[in-house]
């Protein structure tokens, strides 16, 4: 039996997210520019993206910039800011072959002005599409989000538009960056690093963790795969006992 014919297509997760590490270190490994990697991983955004919209995984998130990511050598932020247009105009035609709606997320003014407007006018040409939504975390921090939905709750409570008592899980939702996203059941990172990295902290407080040894750039469909398996043989508790579980 293959890979793929292992997956329960009635349990898949509603919404996966993916930390993309491993561009650089691959590029490293093989003796190439920091820039080839990062070049090679857009293949394996490709190959991801169109495995998950195949099998019928509804929403996909990627962490492709951090708001962290500003503070690397400029030469690099500047080739992956063209690397994002070059792949937006690219992509178009497998986002449209595939129904799929992209979105983005994060502080998205703090994007070169044609990387902004190349990424608006993808939106714009995908937003009827329906089987899947693309979510790119771009100049994305999560504390950073978190911290301006306080800064507007904050307002809203001084100008008696809502009250402090009202104030719950729900009310925050609507105020995130992913509030038409449902939370992350599966959280995806790549390269062997254990780490969340600042990344959708309030949206994965019940997300099933996978990580792998594998670069980004040498990601491919069985991998995702391997993941959604390894997702599926596990038991969700959402913090209630087994028993409690048990019909």
């Amino acid at each position: 039996m293959s890979l793929i014919e292992k997956i329960n297509r009635d349990n898949l997760p509603n919404h996966v997210a993916i930390i993309m590490d491993g561009n650089g270190r691959w590029a490293k490994q093989k003796g190439l520019l920091r820039v080839i990697g990062h070049e090679n991983g857009t293949k394996a955004v490709r190959e991801t993206v169109e495995a998950s919209a195949e099998l019928g995984i509804k929403n996909l998130t990627l962490y492709a910039f951090s708001t962290e990511n500003w503070n690397r050598p400029k030469l690099e932020v500047q080739t992956l800011m063209k690397l994002l247009v070059k792949s937006l105009k690219k992509e178009i035609k497998t986002l449209q072959d595939n129904n799929i709606k992209l979105s983005a997320i994060g502080c998205l003014q703090d994007l070169p002005k044609n990387a902004y407007a190349e990424l608006q006018d993808v939106i714009e040409k995908t937003k009827n599409n329906t089987n899947m939504t693309l979510t790119l975390a771009l100049s994305y921090g999560s504390r950073e989000e978190i911290v301006n939905v306080i800064k507007e709750l904050s307002v809203k409570v001084k100008n008696n538009i809502i009250s402090s008592e009202s104030i719950d899980e729900s009310i925050i939702n609507k105020h995130l960056y992913t509030q038409n996203l449902p939370d992350v059941d599966l959280l995806i990172r790549t390269s062997g690093e254990q780490r969340i990295s600042n990344f959708l902290l309030w949206q994965i407080a019940y997300a099933e963790l996978y990580f792998t040894d594998i670069l980004w750039p040498d990601f491919k469909k069985e991998n995702l795969y391997e993941a959604l398996i390894n997702y599926q043989n596990r038991e969700r508790r959402f913090g209630k006992t087994s028993e409690q579980l048990t019909p």
